[in-house]
């Protein structure tokens, strides 16, 4: 297996340091949940619609990752950088919760179209044999930015910004970042086609062959997203409402949780490359519709911190396996097009939807434990679509896999 070049090596570390803001921004929303809904004096529904509202960000993402099939990836990255640094700013500065949320919905347009360009890039940039290890640990950082989310929330809220110095602290890092990106060249397969001189409308995808392989992988990432988005995001403000742990503790135990995952993060991205994408797949998804419900209707703070592990591993271990097959079931000049198609606007659909969804009905029942452990049939669902409508994809080319629809 031959080593990387000093050229992928450098774009391996500025990939893995772009997503580990998407890691950081996920925990960061979900960990201020409770000091938001006391800030902005939000009810559950109001916290629902909150947190649904700025997911709608993540479908807006789709022009901007579209775009990266006609102005290149390494262009439309510096944008989603400089982006989503100034939305940060203004979200720590936000004095309403309706400036809170536009900081947070156009935030998220840039952070998520940056995640996804960095997985457009690491499958067009990186041998076959290890795309899947490589998007594994590329993704994996999105984890760390977890863990020091976590870890660090508990002590930025008792500062004078409070929960805003959690966005503050955030502007360093994405400045070492625009810098880091400054030797970033265009990927050598959209350099060689001729997609940057083609103008093609948004709709353009559903007239090729690859309309039944959108259809596919947009409904395996609705489903998806339903437990992923939920499992997580509601669990301290249940656990501090509901089963009446302090705010350290519940702090303590996500945090606990990350940094224990972590290594089962890291490792997700191999795993698919020797195991297959649909037997991880399995693996993954498994393991977290268990662990979901088993963290919102378990008492013990130990058991309840075990069953975050793994919730958090399979979390964040999905994306992988769904990064690797939407960026090899398509053609490099469809390539960005079919990802903002597949996950931006159709998947993400239940990204904005289950939140308001799962609020909603946690005001009606009084409680966020008994409507959040019914998501976790959702990864068993996602299971049964991989195997039944998608390939094995292991190791091959992308040429290969790309013939594949």
């Amino acid at each position: 297996m031959a080593a990387f070049t000093p050229y992928q090596r450098k774009l391996l570390v500025f990939l893995s340091v772009a997503t580990f803001f998407e890691g950081y921004d996920f925990f960061a929303i979900t960990q201020l949940l409770p000091h938001l809904r006391e800030e902005f004096s939000l009810g559950k529904t109001g916290t629902g619609v909150l947190l649904g509202a700025t997911n709608v960000g993540a479908i807006l993402a789709f022009f901007l990752v579209r775009a990266a099939d006609r102005f290149g990836r390494r262009r439309l990255l510096a944008i989603t950088i400089a982006g989503y640094t100034l939305f940060t700013i203004t979200s720590g500065l936000a004095l309403t919760v309706w400036d809170y949320g536009l900081s947070q919905l156009l935030a998220k347009v840039f952070l998520l179209a940056e995640w996804a360009l960095a997985m457009v890039v690491a499958a067009e940039e990186f041998p076959a044999e290890r795309r899947g290890t490589v998007i594994g640990v590329i993704q994996a950082f999105s984890a760390l930015g977890s863990i020091v989310c976590a870890g660090v929330v508990p002590l930025l809220v008792t500062t004078h910004f409070g929960w805003r110095s959690v966005y503050f602290v955030g502007i360093v890092p994405l400045a070492a970042l625009a810098y880091l990106r400054r030797g970033m060249q265009e990927t050598t397969r959209f350099a060689a086609t001729s997609a940057a001189d083609q103008r093609t409308d948004l709709f353009h995808i559903w007239r090729t062959p690859y309309r039944g392989a959108v259809l596919r992988m947009a409904s395996i990432w609705f489903f998806a997203y339903i437990a992923a988005q939920c499992g997580i995001s509601f669990w301290k403000d249940y656990a501090m409402a509901e089963i009446h742990l302090e705010e350290q503790q519940a702090g303590n135990a996500i945090a606990q949780a990350a940094v224990v995952a972590m290594p089962l993060n890291f490792a997700a991205g191999y795993m698919i490359d020797k195991i297959g994408r649909r037997w991880g797949a399995a693996l993954v998804f498994g393991t977290g519709s268990v662990s979901i419900y088993l963290a919102y209707t378990l008492t013990s703070l130990p058991a309840l911190t075990v069953a975050l592990i793994f919730a958090v591993f399979s979390v964040s271990s999905y994306l992988p396996i769904l990064n690797a097959y939407t960026t090899e079931l398509f053609p490099t000049e469809l390539r960005g097009s079919a990802f903002a198609w597949c996950n931006n606007i159709l998947g993400r659909v239940s990204y904005v939807l289950a939140p308001a969804t799962v609020g909603y009905l946690a005001d009606v029942t009084g409680a966020y434990g008994p409507v959040v452990v019914w998501t976790a049939v959702f990864p068993l669902v996602t299971t049964g679509l991989v195997f039944a409508l998608l390939p094995e994809t292991k190791g091959l080319d992308l040429e290969a896999t790309s013939a594949l629809h």
